[in-house]
């Protein structure tokens, strides 16, 4: 089953076995999510709708990249590369939500969990912003030479 559905060729390069798989970690941790907070008591449907709407999305930027791969030549190097992030993202949300289930979960992934939760705080918000740029970038354009600098290392 190395491709597999015809509309979605042009859209997201075919059902290959990593969107496949992508599609199960999805739907599975939908489920472990909706059964984690059943269990803690803390379900919301306005919280849900925006995590189908995230889920949405992640398909979206799937597409975007396969039709970079489409400008590049069809090596579907991008897409398979998102497409790891979230399997990545995904599995680890599955196992969270395990753990809240209760589910004992194995010291080695569990240390694994922590590692990636110490990286993710490191560089939580990935959002495009514009106005933080690196300090070279903003004194080359302010024509301002040292005196930035000095004025940031005595504050």
């Amino acid at each position: 089953m190395e491709r597999c559905g015809g509309r979605s060729r042009g859209r997201i390069g075919g059902l290959s076995m990593l969107i496949c798989l992508l599609l199960i970690l999805i739907v599975l941790n939908g489920l472990t999510s909706w059964a984690a907070n059943w269990i803690c008591g803390g379900l919301r449907s306005r919280v849900n709708l925006k995590k189908i709407i995230r889920k949405v999305a992640i398909f979206a930027v799937i597409a975007i990249a396969h039709l970079i791969d489409l400008v590049l030549g069809d090596l579907h190097i991008f897409r398979n590369a998102v497409i790891f992030f979230y399997l990545a993202n995904e599995l680890l949300s599955v196992t969270e939500n395990m753990g809240k289930m209760g589910v004992p979960i194995p010291p080695a992934i569990r240390s694994a969990m922590r590692i990636f939760e110490h990286r993710a705080k490191a560089e939580e918000g990935p959002r495009l912003n514009l106005d933080e740029r690196p300090e070279m970038l903003k004194v080359e354009q302010t024509g301002k030479t040292a005196s930035k600098a000095e004025e940031n290392k005595s504050t």
